[in-house]
């Protein structure tokens, strides 16, 4: 396997506190900072997560998105990016740009392989993370999303450990077996004290494309309830559109090809909730 650490910039044996303050510094410039969580896989936290940060640079912030989802990186396909990260003058990486607005970081941006398997166990994660944070000129920025790997384990716990007013986007589908997961993201968030900015509830119905009724695929209305039940906000309903998928995978922004459709109107929605925090 390729030693990835080796395309991170060098260290140079600083001590654990040195690192801290860089990691420090970088968060300093950043305003908002989301992490998009969800209780288990196939939810499309990954569609949301660069979704939402295509429809808040749109708006003019200035975005970035980092993917810690380590063993699963899906960011740079779905945006489009190729190609390895740069090192800048100042020894730091430099995001990949999607546009004047949007940057990204992803472990596949460090990888010559897309295809190689990343084995790494949780004190390398801890570090990675951390050199995602502090060893990349992300700059000023308005918003920071971070994609987590769905569950609770080392990813999202480095983040709640190292970004103490992180909050959190939780994604579900009205499924219940989705919904029992969700409500193991809430204790989650409970355990670390980090707030829930609140829940999505993704492919919530699909418009018969020949009569336009809404079926209800995976059921309706579970999100909003397990919202209400926790007390949090409930941010919107995100429908069922194949041309998410087909989009995601040529790498092709859906928001800017389909800017009229449910699901673009939907993460605008929710973007707009979260623009007024800037």
């Amino acid at each position: 396997m390729v030693d990835i650490m080796q395309q991170m910039p060098k260290k140079n044996d600083n001590p654990q506190a040195e690192q801290e303050a860089k990691v420090k510094s970088s968060l300093d410039r950043i305003k908002n900072k989301f992490i998009v969580m969800s209780g288990k896989g196939g939810v499309g936290k990954t569609s949301t997560a660069v979704n939402l940060s295509i429809a808040l640079a749109n708006k003019g912030k200035q975005v970035g998105i980092m993917d810690v989802d380590l063993h699963g990186p899906d960011v740079p396909r779905m945006l489009g990016l190729e190609g390895m990260l740069d090192i800048g003058e100042n020894r730091k990486l430099e995001p990949a740009r999607y546009s004047e607005n949007l940057r990204a970081v992803s472990i596949e941006s460090l990888t010559p392989s897309k295809d190689d398997a990343i084995i790494w166990r949780g004190p390398i994660k801890y570090s990675a993370i951390q050199q995602f944070i502090g060893d990349v000129e992300w700059g000023p920025l308005d918003f920071l999303i971070i994609d987590s790997p769905p569950g609770t384990g080392d990813e999202p716990l480095t983040i709640a450990q190292t970004i103490s007013d992180a909050m959190a986007i939780i994604v579900t589908t009205p499924q219940e077996v989705a919904l029992a997961d969700v409500r193991k993201s809430i204790s989650f968030c409970k355990t670390v004290n980090m707030e829930v900015f609140g829940i999505i509830e993704n492919m919530s119905g699909f418009p018969c494309p020949h009569c336009n009724e809404n079926i209800a695929l995976f059921g309706s209305g579970g999100g909003q309830k397990t919202a209400a039940t926790f007390g949090l906000n409930f941010l919107g309903s995100i429908p069922i559109d194949p041309n998410v998928v087909l989009c995601g995978d040529s790498g092709i922004c859906y928001r800017d090809t389909y800017a009229n459709s449910p699901v673009a109107q939907a993460f605008d929605a929710i973007a707009r909730k979260m623009a007024e925090l800037a």
